[in-house]
This record gives C-alpha cells, sequence and structure tokens, in this order.
C-alpha cells in the first residue's frame, strides 16, 4: 500500500483522486466546484484524517516548494507553501536563524504548518508556529488570490493559522526566523522518578530553558510509574563545533505483516534509551536533526506498527488538575493491557495563538502512541478522551483519527468560527465526522441538552 498520499497512521488506503497544485488552481480559477471537491494535502504527517478528502480529492502541494526570498537582517523567509521545513532551515543556516517553532519531524510543508498551527518544544517561550507567520496568500473557490496577514483580510488570516486547509488552498507565506548562536543544541538530561517529580521541576526548567519535554516510561512497573527524563535545550554558543551527521539512510523498506512495537520490544526500546541518555543528569551539545527530529532519521519508521496502522492520542489538560488527569490517563492504558511506543508531556506556556482553532493553551500536554488492535484500543482511545474532556481540556485534531463529534465540539467550542469561514469547496474526511455532524446553533452544550 503506497504511502504517497496517506496519513502518517496509515489506517486508510492511499488516497485515489489526487492533482497536482497547478490542476487544482486551474479548477478554482475555473469555480463552480461542487462542495466537498477539494483539500490541499502537504506531505502527510498527521497522523488521522485531517489531510484526507475520500468523498472529493486532494491537491499535493509539495511541487510548489519555491524560496521566494530571505532576509538575513530581518529573518523574514518568503516560500511557496509546498516547501519542506528541512529546506527552510538550510535556506536560514548560513546566517544563523532557525524556524521559532519547529514540531517533531523536519519533514513538513510550511502549508501543513501554518493549516495545523503546528507547536514544539518551546511553546513556552515562543508559542505556536501562526505566531510568526507574516502574511500568506490563499486561493479560494471565488477564483480569487487572497493576501492575508493581521491588517488584511485578518479574519481569514486567523481562520487559515489553523483552519486544517479548509479555507482554501495556501499558496505562499512569509514566516519569521528567529536569530540564534548557532543550530547546535546544548542538552540537559535529568532523570526524575515520578509524574509528581517531572510537575514540580517543570515550572523552573521551562523558565531557565528555551526548549523542554520529557519522555516517559510508560511500561514501568508500579513502583516506578511515571519515571521518565526531562530533556531541556538551548542553543550553543556560536561557533561550536556541529554535531548533525549526514542525514541516515536507514528505513523501514517494506511493510512488516505483523506489530514489530510489541511490549516485550518496548520494554527493552525504554531500557536502552534510559541507558544511552544516561540515569544521572548530564550535559552534552547535539546537533539539531538529534535534539528536534530523532524519528527522523529512519526513513518510514510508522510501518512498525504493522499493517493495521497506528493511533496517536494527544491531549492538554488545565495545569491545575494535570497532576490527577495524566496519572488517570496513564492508569486507562495500563488496565487496558496497551503500551506506547513514544509517551512524550510537556508544558504549554500561555501565549495567545492567531489562530481561531488552536490546540495548545496553558496546561500539559500528553502525547501517546498505540497500535491499532482494533475494537480495544478504540475503547481505550474513548477512554482517555472522557478524562481529558472530563478535565476541561481538549484533543488534537490533527493527530485524532477517530474521536466523536461531541468531543471535538468541547475541545473547541469556537468551531463554528471555522465553519462560516470554511471555503464549502475544501472539506476533510475529520471535518465530516466531526463537525458536519454537529448542530449550528447558539452552543452545542444548549442544543444537547
Amino acid at each position: 500500500m503506497s504511502a504517497v498520499h496517506q496519513s502518517f497512521g496509515r489506517l486508510w488506503p492511499s488516497a485515489r483522486a489526487v492533482m497536482d497544485a497547478g490542476e487544482a488552481m486551474r479548477r478554482l480559477e475555473v469555480g463552480r466546484l461542487r462542495p466537498g471537491a477539494m483539500l490541499a494535502f502537504g506531505n502527510g504527517r498527521s497522523y488521522g484524517d485531517s489531510c484526507l478528502n475520500s468523498e472529493g480529492s486532494i491537491a499535493d502541494m509539495r511541487s510548489r516548494s519555491k524560496l521566494i526570498g530571505f532576509d538575513p537582517e530581518t529573518g523574514i523567509l518568503e516560500a511557496e507553501a509546498g516547501m519542506m521545513l528541512d529546506q527552510v532551515i538550510a535556506t536560514g543556516r548560513a546566517s544563523n536563524h532557525f524556524p521559532a517553532v519547529v514540531p517533531g519531524t523536519q519533514f513538513v510543508t510550511l502549508g501543513g504548518a501554518i493549516a495545523n498551527d503546528v507547536h514544539g518544544k518551546n511553546h513556552h517561550r515562543r508559542g505556536t508556529f501562526g505566531r510568526h507567520v507574516v502574511s500568506l496568500t490563499l486561493m479560494r473557490s471565488d477564483g480569487q488570490v487572497h493576501h492575508c496577514s493581521r491588517s488584511a483580510n485578518s479574519a481569514l488570516f486567523s481562520a487559515t493559522i489553523g483552519g486544517m486547509g479548509l479555507t482554501g488552498l495556501i499558496l505562499t507565506a512569509q514566516i519569521r526566523l528567529m536569530k540564534v548562536a548557532s543550530l547546535d543544541i546544548e542538552e540537559r538530561t535529568t532523570p526524575f522518578r515520578s509524574l509528581g517529580e517531572f510537575f514540580d521541576i517543570s515550572e523552573a526548567a521551562d523558565a531557565d530553558n528555551e526548549y523542554a519535554v520529557a519522555w516517559i516510561d510508560q511500561l514501568a512497573g508500579a513502583s516506578k510509574a511515571g519515571r521518565g527524563l526531562l530533556l531541556t535545550g538551548n542553543h550553543a554558543a556560536a561557533g561550536a563545533a556541529a554535531k548533525d551527521a549526514t542525514p541516515s539512510r536507514l528505513g523501514v523498506p517494506f511493510q512488516p505483516p505483523v506489530n514489530l512495537l510489541n511490549r516485550p520490544f518496548l520494554k527493552l526500546f525504554n531500557l536502552a534509551y534510559r541507558t544511552a541518555k544516561g540515569r544521572r543528569t548530564c550535559v552534552s551539545t547535539t546537533g539539531y536533526r538529534g535534539f528536534f527530529f530523532p524519528l527522523d532519521g529512519v526513513g518510514n519508521w510508522n510501518r512498525l506498527y504493522g499493517p493495521k496502522g497506528l493511533y496517536q492520542h494527544q491531549s492538554v489538560v488545565p495545569e491545575a488538575v494535570a497532576r490527577t488527569a495524566i496519572p488517570d490517563m496513564f492508569d486507562a492504558a495500563r488496565k487496558a493491557g496497551q503500551g506506547s511506543f513514544l509517551t512524550v508531556l510537556k508544558r504549554f506556556g500561555a501565549l495567545d495563538s492567531p489562530a481561531l482553532l488552536s490546540f495548545p493553551r496553558p496546561g500539559f500536554t500528553l502525547t501517546l502512541d498505540f497500535p491499532n488492535r482494533g475494537a480495544r484500543t478504540l475503547e481505550l482511545l474513548d477512554a482517555l478522551d472522557r478524562i481529558v474532556v472530563a478535565a476541561g481540556g481538549a484533543v488534537n485534531p490533527y493527530k485524532d483519527a477517530r474521536m466523536s463529534a461531541s468531543t471535538f465540539a468541547a475541545s473547541f467550542p469556537a468551531w463554528r468560527r471555522l465553519e462560516a469561514l470554511r471555503d464549502p469547496a475544501f472539506v476533510s474526511d475529520f471535518w465530516r465526522r466531526t463537525a458536519l455532524r454537529l448542530p449550528i446553533g447558539p452552543s452545542f452544550a444548549e442544543a444537547a441538552e
């Protein structure tokens, strides 16, 4: 099964109705597209169905990847929306400029990063990707190209950031890169013995560092539950020797017939990871790829989950309830007998996004990966949703593949504002199964009573 036009969770076949960016633009110029006929596709790094349109076509934007310009004095880069983040980094490298926000992979398009308003390890310092977008151009089914910024077409600008591709085709964007001492990272690894210990040190870690994220050993026994490693980092002083080697050629060349990330493997992996990172606090200088994008070094690593694919569950809960809600989520996974290959916990700051719908908000965010084991995995994910919603939190839509419409409405009560600005020719499978199943009334809560 080709992964060229799949989402990263590999839960659905590759899209069949695909056009390139040029054809999509020609169709928009002509107009008269039926409702839901189109959706932009970046590089398929969303885990669920927010980048899929099974009842229409997807427009592959990767052919539109040209650099339009970069000004080292201001740090403003302008490019077509299909440019990959690794190209953005390469452009700024010579003048020690780096994207202010990067997600966990460099293989995302500029348009995809905007459409999902992605976040990184420094949300407490820089907020989301959308905060650093200066302007963008957007083509809609009226055949017009709309120039959008905070001062021009501001409502459409806010709806497009975090709008999951529903407002039209992002053609170009200007973003502001940040000046750094070097692209190398001075990384500090601090082991912690429990979630309580992590919560105790997380605020100070954010205050002292540009980047902070925790890895959790989710399969540790009851006596060691919640242990993990806090990884903090800052850009190393100018002149530090670059540690990034040539990008790895390692990869998973074919689809294994079974899930290789089983419980025995995961326990060994967690032990090896803790051993490699050290059992005591240590400091080292590393290249940016190893710090920000460790899994990018293994091509098609998502194939290790087997032919049924994987679900990723990312949520955020308010800080006031995190000490109970997050252990409750770990308990739910433990009782379900399901282990997460990648378990990440970090603290979001209070910086607002310009987006109408943005996932990050003040609190703690937990990311869990589970192999697809059918009904029992779905039951676990529903249980996790209930914990999150009861805590006043939210589930990440561009990581989701199955949340209910009511969970989406509770997570994003302002969704109707995006629906009002959505281009009727654009829709995703995610939007069909969530927003388009909800009543368009004063509030979902009132309609449900």
